[in-house]
């Protein structure tokens, strides 16, 4: 019984680890009312971030990691409907 509980124990902090995060949401709206990817992506380094990684989420949201134009190091979810800040994250 003793050893059961010691092979449990482990499972359910890894499962409470893992159903821990919430999924940021920015946008219900279709992909046709969304920017474009590439363009979006190309406006930010216009603005002055260092993209080094830029995603689309299960929350519908384009998010990079890099640095913003102070170069501060960032991971930011954008709603890629109007293109503003829903999460921001530094460090």
């Amino acid at each position: 019984m003793r050893q059961s509980a010691f092979f449990a124990l482990p499972a359910v902090i890894l499962l409470s680890a893992c159903s821990g995060g919430e999924t940021t949401q920015c946008t219900a709206a279709p992909q046709s009312a969304w920017h474009d990817e590439a363009r979006f992506r190309q406006t930010l380094v216009d603005q002055g971030y260092q993209i080094n990684q830029f995603k689309v989420t299960e929350g519908n949201c384009y998010e990079i990691y890099g640095f913003d134009p102070d170069q501060t190091k960032v991971e930011i979810y954008f709603n890629p409907v109007n293109g503003s800040i829903v999460k921001r994250e530094e460090g």
